[in-house]
């Protein structure tokens, strides 16, 4: 075989340099390309107008409400809703309510499917659970914004009130309910005014600074603006929601 032929042949063997750098370059192209894909989908989220900052998330709250009020709340389409949240969730709205079967937020809102993330408890107070709950939709949902909704005659706060008085506990598990309400009745106590009314909003009041200032999720969360904590009182007779300084 000639020195040329030889040449060649070896030459044959292998790849050259310029398909080597054109393999690489697709193989880039399709990793770029992929990555860029998956970016897209953590992107968009199942629902895109939930991507909101936390003073337009407490103005949507106020709207829905007052539609509420109004009586002319929207007709929510809840089968594409379904479908479009069945891979995932985003609400712009966090709700610490009581369990009273009168408040039901999702209704007082005039929200759709995925839209409020809602913890429910008689006396509306954080405990261990619920600011866990609340962690986890700011940390992994992205809630800007959380709404503790105390409302009037609640039954809760007027038992830890009479209990108290009456120096007698409630029966089976509900003086855990006293406990945690007790110290807002006890700072209302000698205030004029309606007792239950005072200790209502004073309860709304304790929970927004108790979950304004949790550890190491929450607190960091507000100081970071990306997280606001309000509180609110719901009107029984009419549904609105007066919010709470």
């Amino acid at each position: 075989m000639c020195e040329m032929c030889r040449q060649n042949s070896h030459r044959s063997l292998g790849p050259s340099r310029r398909s080597i750098l054109l393999f690489g370059a697709s193989s880039v192209g399709v990793l770029l390309a992929g990555a860029a894909d998956a970016k897209e989908k953590k992107k968009k989220p199942p629902k895109p107008q939930n991507v909101l900052a936390p003073d337009a998330a407490l103005e949507r709250l106020r709207q829905g409400n007052s539609r509420y009020v109004e009586g002319v709340s929207l007709r929510h389409d809840f089968k594409h809703e379904r479908e479009a949240l069945a891979g995932g969730q985003n609400p712009y709205a966090a709700i610490l309510s009581c369990a009273d079967s009168r408040i039901a937020p999702e209704y007082a809102f005039d929200s759709g499917r995925g839209d409020l993330f809602v913890c429910r408890v008689a006396g509306n107070f954080a405990n261990t659970d619920t600011v866990a709950s609340l962690e986890y939709a700011v940390a992994v949902l992205g809630v800007p914004l959380i709404l503790v909704l105390g409302h009037d005659s609640c039954g809760a706060i007027d038992a830890t009130i009479k209990s108290l008085k009456d120096d007698k506990p409630l029966p089976g598990h509900m003086p855990s309910l006293v406990d945690a309400i007790a110290p807002s009745v006890k700072a209302v106590s000698g205030q004029a005014g309606d007792v239950l009314g005072n200790a209502i909003r004073q309860n709304v009041i304790d929970n927004v600074a108790k979950l304004n200032s949790a550890t190491p999720i929450l607190n960091a969360a507000v100081e970071a603006r990306e997280l606001r904590v309000v509180g609110g009182i719901y009107r029984l007779k009419d549904g609105k929601v007066d919010m709470v300084a």
